[in-house]
């Protein structure tokens, strides 16, 4: 919903209409929602556009963007569309950002202006998008939810005219476990790091994260070491989260995981380095070792939710 909160307010600002566009399959109940919160909205779809290929989705996107003329089009954070944003700028001529955490219009000029994290998270930049469209994608749970609108948006559907792909072939796809919600969407984590040593005491922070409601992800070392799921990683090269709760356990916090957990509403760490960096950025740090606190954590969260 982030991103059609955006774009809502966005479309007031430039005066002009709030589209949603849906490309590829999409359940009854997804485009009605998005009726919601869009003053009208334009499903898109082709025998082609079933399964996600690169090509197939930038030439729909291309096609529907030049017809419709629009002058900003916004993503969500999937890598997909972190992957289109840049690409579908270049074939429109327009202007790419990425990572946004918010955006408005530049009166003057009628252009957009984005703001994101730049130095690691150490500060923010705000940046003009002079040339038209500009295509953005947002980050998760930086942005305001829609406000669902009084009259349902009109539904157009539109045929397109593709043609199959022949320099990129699909070779293979593998899919990713779906039993959990996004990470970019959790409102609590329980995050695990290098000095856990291995895969097995990850365990024990799954164990906890049960109890609490919680979300497993990890730094780049221990997805790197095979300890855990690569989509666990958060930090620069991994996922940008924004929960309520970050536990940071066994995590150093080095500036590019840092980068990742800017926008948690709050830290807590615990760490047996009583230097290590996470304490310099948490609201709340326990220098200990983690299998003096973590069975025990858990055991008083039982009796306490009891």
């Amino acid at each position: 919903m982030g991103v059609l909160g955006a774009g809502q307010r966005l479309a007031v600002e430039l005066a002009s209409k709030h589209v949603g566009l849906i490309v590829g399959p999409a359940s009854d109940a997804l485009i009605t929602e998005v009726t919601n919160f869009a003053d009208d909205v334009v499903v898109v779809d082709h025998p082609l556009l079933i399964n996600y290929h690169g090509e197939t989705t930038l030439a729909a996107l291309t096609e529907v963007s030049k017809k419709m003329s629009p002058q900003a089009v916004l993503f969500g954070n999937e890598t997909h569309c972190q992957e289109l944003v840049p690409r579908l700028a270049h074939r429109l001529n327009g202007s790419a950002a990425g990572d946004v955490l918010s955006l408005k219009v530049k009166s003057e000029t009628e252009t957009v202006l984005v703001t994101r994290s730049v130095y690691g998270g150490k500060a923010q930049a705000t940046i003009e998008l002079r040339r038209s469209p500009a295509i953005i994608w947002v980050r998760a749970r930086a942005q305001e939810p829609a406000v669902q609108q009084t009259q349902k948006a009109e539904i157009t559907r539109w045929p397109l005219a593709l043609e199959p792909d022949t320099q990129i072939k699909l070779i293979n796809r593998q899919t990713a476990s779906q039993e959990s919600a996004r990470l970019e969407d959790a409102r609590v984590i329980v995050s695990g790091g290098r000095g856990l040593a291995g895969p097995d005491p990850f365990t024990q922070l799954q164990a906890l994260a049960e109890v609490i409601g919680g979300q497993m992800a990890a730094s780049r070392a221990a997805c790197d070491a095979g300890w855990v799921p690569a989509e666990w990683q958060v930090g620069q090269t991994g996922k940008k989260v924004s929960p309520q709760l970050y536990l940071a356990i066994a995590i150093s916090g080095a500036s590019q995981h840092i980068m990742g957990i800017a926008d948690a509403k709050t830290i807590a760490a615990i760490n047996l380095d009583p230097d290590a960096p996470i304490f310099q950025h948490c609201q709340f740090g326990l220098v200990d070792d983690y299998r003096q606190v973590v069975g025990p954590l858990r055991e008083k969260l039982i009796e306490l939710l009891a």
